[in-house]
C-alpha cells in the first residue's frame, strides 16, 4: 500500500495531514493506537485507518517494526505533526529506517518524483529547500493544511506489529497546560520586550477583549521573565500559528518570531523604530509609543 502514513498524537492535525495527502493526490493511511482515536480519524477522508495493537501502550514502542511495514509495503512518506510524542516517534522510525527525515518543515508540497520541504536553520536565518525523492520522514507543525470533510468514514484496519518492550511505562498524568490554544484563534494579540512591567500587560488584554482575540509572546516573555505561560510562546520552537488577524505590540520582529505568525492573513505592528523588522512582515504598521496607541486603538474598537 504505497502512499502516504500518517499520525500525531492529536486527531485534529493528523486530519490536516490527511488533507494534504488527500489533496496531493496520494493514498493516505493514518495509523492510530486507540479504538477512540482510531474512530475520530475514520471522519477525515483517510483511505484507511490502521489501528496498531501491540503489548505496549507506548506509540514509539514500535518504531523499530513500523519502519519494517513501512518498507513492506513501499510506503511513499511517513508524516507526523510536531507534538513531543510526535517528533520522538518520527526520530525514532526515521532511525531504523535510515532514511531522511526533514523535522520542523515549514512547508510540504508533492511535486514530480518526490516532496519537497522548506525548513529554517541557524536560529531562522537561513531556509533550506530540499527534495524527497525516497521514502522520508517529515514533520510540520498544524495549521498548515485544511482538513477534508469526508463522504464516508474510512475502514479500520486492524495492524499487530511487535513492540519494542525494553522501556515500560510505570504511570502516566495529564500536562495541565496553563495557557489558550493560539491554532484555533481567529485573532491573536501578540507581546514582547516593549513592556516595561507585567502590570502593563493589561494594555494588551483590553485590545484583546475588543478584539475578541487570545494573548499570544515572545519566548523571553514566556521562559526568561516567566509572565506568561509556555503555551502562549509563538515563534520557530514555539508555536505557529495561522490567524485572520495577528497585531503585535512591543515585538520587535526578528525571524525567530516572525515565522510562527507568517502563514497570519494580515499582520499588524506596533513599534517605535520605524526600522524595525516587524513592519518588513506587516500588512499594516504603526510607528509610535504602544502605550499611547493601543488605549486609543481599544477605545475605538470597543465603541
Amino acid at each position: 500500500m504505497a502512499g502516504i502514513y500518517i499520525y500525531s498524537d492529536e486527531s485534529s492535525v493528523a486530519g490536516e495531514l490527511v488533507g494534504f495527502a488527500k489533496g496531493a493526490g496520494k493514498e493516505a493511511f493514518a495509523l492510530a493506537f486507540k479504538p477512540e482515536e482510531a474512530e475520530k480519524l475514520a471522519g477525515f477522508g483517510a483511505d484507511k485507518v490502521l489501528l496498531i495493537s501491540g503489548d505496549s501502550p507506548i506509540a514509539e514502542s514500535y518504531s523499530r517494526s513500523l519502519a519494517a511495514y513501512l518498507s513492506s509495503v513501499q510506503a511513499e512518506l511517513l508524516l507526523l505533526g510536531m507534538s513531543p510524542r510526535d517528533r520522538e516517534f518520527a526520530a525514532k522510525t526515521a532511525g531504523y529506517l535510515r532514511c531522511g527525515m526533514v523535522s520542523d518543515a515549514l512547508s510540504l508540497a508533492a511535486v514530480e518524483g518526490g516532496f519537497k520541504t522548506e525548513k529554517m536553520l541557524y536560529g531562522g536565518i537561513s531556509l533550506v529547500t530540499e527534495t524527497l525523492q525516497d521514502l522520508s520522514v517529515v514533520t510540520i507543525s498544524s495549521g498548515k493544511f485544511e482538513s477534508l470533510a469526508a463522504s464516508a468514514l474510512a475502514e479500520i484496519v486492524p495492524l499487530e506489529l511487535e513492540a519494542d518492550t525494553r522501556i515500560k511505562l510505570v504511570a502516566s498524568a495529564p500536562i495541565i497546560k496553563e495557557g489558550v490554544d493560539l491554532n484555533a484563534a481567529e485573532r491573536v494579540v501578540g507581546v514582547g520586550l516593549g513592556f516595561n512591567k507585567q502590570e502593563d500587560l493589561k494594555l494588551a488584554e483590553d485590545l484583546a477583549t475588543a478584539l475578541d482575540a487570545e494573548i499570544g509572546c515572545t519566548r523571553s516573555l514566556a521562559e526568561e521573565r516567566k509572565w506568561l505561560p509556555v503555551e502562549q510562546y509563538i515563534g520557530i520552537s514555539g508555536a505557529v500559528i495561522k490567524p485572520q488577524l495577528y497585531l503585535s505590540m512591543g515585538i520587535s520582529g526578528q525571524i525567530q518570531h516572525i515565522i510562527g505568525v507568517r502563514d497570519a492573513r494580515i499582520i499588524v505592528g506596533i513599534d517605535t523604530n520605524e526600522n524595525a523588522p516587524i513592519f518588513k512582515a506587516a500588512d499594516f504598521g504603526i510607528v509610535g509609543d504602544m502605550y499611547e496607541i493601543v488605549p486609543l486603538l481599544t477605545e475605538a474598537l470597543s465603541s
